[in-house]
């Protein structure tokens, strides 16, 4: 058998600003997954759709498939070729393997070291299984990417401290309301990012914390384990002006909170500030809510540029990480994908639990 084509390719937060990864998102995954199952020539394929990228990896025997797989998801995104040729990255071979590595460790996040991605991938890993479109290749790659993974983040700094979105959104909340007791919160949105921010405002002592999410029972478990209150996904535009910080993080895919709703907000608290953090993609709130008079709106990119000024605390951490990657893709390479690798089934089995196989 001949060595297969592995690549990926995509956009990230490297690339493209918010607003442009806002177009980009799919929004139906599923139907993109469909699209690239009937493309030719594709043997694997994995996506992954975060806040921070939109990234196709797949396996062909003809490099050529690539282009088919571009030509696919545009048309599905209804984005212009030619656009998406400008800003996209494509890598294949060694390179492709170094990146899902490092995007793996957090080494390619807008937060460096961040701990988020490493879950983002494994689900997306987990929903190509269950699809049926991983096999040698990508079972081989993507849990070597996980052991490599959890092997910087237990060996080096580079996760030292609290380095996630929901760390640094708590941060400038703190950092404009001071004593953060007083401070009335809610929380729109009980995914990972929701709890996990949620968990955030209560472990730094915000005593008055509200969680709201589309599924009443979701939020009502979330609440539960933080000793917060619920509120009715309904009733957040009617009760936006009781609270002094709005942390969005839904999958909806258009806002859920308007300038107007906003506005009406702050006719009712002219005299109090209302900071509201955006961590969705598509964004929760309307843009032009920022320029209400006495709202603060933050979106990821604007929490990317106040982590920023910490990043360099981790840098020497980050350059040992590289290096520990990059010995281990070039030992995955040579002993996987440079040589024939037989069957289809060759590589771990697709049900074994990342971190126990023997390191390359």
């Amino acid at each position: 058998m001949s060595e297969p084509h592995f690549f990926v390719m995509g956009v990230t937060h490297n690339q493209a600003p918010l607003e442009v990864r806002e177009r980009l998102a799919p929004a139906s995954p599923e139907a993109l997954r469909a699209d690239l199952a009937a493309v030719s020539g594709l043997s694997e394929f994995a996506l992954l759709s975060t806040c921070n990228r939109i990234e196709l990896y797949g396996v062909a025997a003809d490099p050529g498939a690539a282009d088919s797989v571009q030509a696919a998801y545009c048309a599905r995104q209804n984005f212009v070729a030619a656009e998406f040729e400008r800003i996209r990255f494509r890598l294949s071979g060694r390179e492709a393997a170094l990146h899902l590595f490092e995007v793996a460790s957090g080494l390619d996040s807008q937060l460096l070291g961040e701990n988020e991605i490493f879950g983002q991938v494994k689900a997306a890993y987990a929903a190509a299984q269950s699809g049926g479109s991983t096999g040698a290749v990508l079972n081989r790659v993507f849990q070597k990417a996980f052991q490599a993974a959890k092997h910087v983040r237990t060996h080096t700094g580079i996760s030292s401290g609290q380095v996630s979105i929901a760390s640094v959104a708590v941060d400038l909340a703190g950092d404009i309301f001071g004593d953060l007791a007083g401070a009335r919160v809610l929380v729109l949105g009980t995914g990972e990012v929701g709890e996990a921010t949620a968990k955030a405002f209560r472990s730094r002592g915000a005593g008055d914390l509200a969680v709201a999410g589309r599924h009443r029972g979701r939020a009502e478990g979330v609440a539960s384990g933080l000793g917060a209150g619920v509120l009715h996904f309904d009733e957040r535009n009617s009760r936006l002006a009781d609270y002094d910080i709005v942390v969005c993080s839904t999958s909806a895919p258009d806002a859920v909170l308007s300038a107007s709703a906003v506005s009406a907000a702050m006719r009712r608290r002219p005299a109090r500030p209302l900071l509201l953090i955006d961590l969705a993609l598509p964004r929760d709130v309307e843009v032009s809510a920022a320029r209400l008079q006495n709202v603060f709106l933050y979106n990821l990119d604007d929490l990317a540029r106040i982590a920023e000024q910490n990043r360099s605390a981790r840098e020497a951490d980050a350059a040992r990480c590289r290096a520990i990657l990059a010995e281990r893709v070039d030992g995955l390479w040579r002993g996987v994908l440079k040589r024939s690798l037989g069957a289809q089934g060759a590589g771990e089995p697709p049900g074994q639990e990342a971190g126990q196989a023997a390191s390359p």
